[in-house]
């Protein structure tokens, strides 16, 4: 017998995530990561943006992530409010709190 699970957020459309690494993600894995825009920063970090579609999504990109032995800084779900104003090719320091703009 199979089971239907239900957000409990009512929302069934992708969140939108940022995924900051340190260091610089060659352009060649950007396929590994579609649908997702890759970004360098001039503080030497990658940073990754774009919809996941659920939290089993999720975790395989934080999968991905790891096999390519890149520091992970921070993943971020950005609120679909910020994100519709937001030009993510630019600091994105805004949009952390200030304990994770502290780190």
């Amino acid at each position: 017998m199979s089971e239907t699970h239900v957000s409990t957020e009512g929302s069934l459309e992708p969140r939108q995530y940022e995924i900051r690494l340190k260091g610089c993600l060659d352009a060649r894995w950007a396929d590994q990561f579609e649908g997702m825009s890759l970004t360098h920063e001039s503080d030497g970090t990658t940073i990754l943006f774009g919809p996941v579609a659920d939290q089993a999504a999720l975790h395989g990109l934080l999968r991905k992530v790891r096999d390519l032995v890149l520091p992970l800084i921070s993943v971020i779900q950005i609120d679909p409010k910020q994100a519709s104003g937001l030009d993510f090719n630019t600091d994105t320091n805004h949009n952390r709190s200030k304990k994770e703009r502290n780190t």
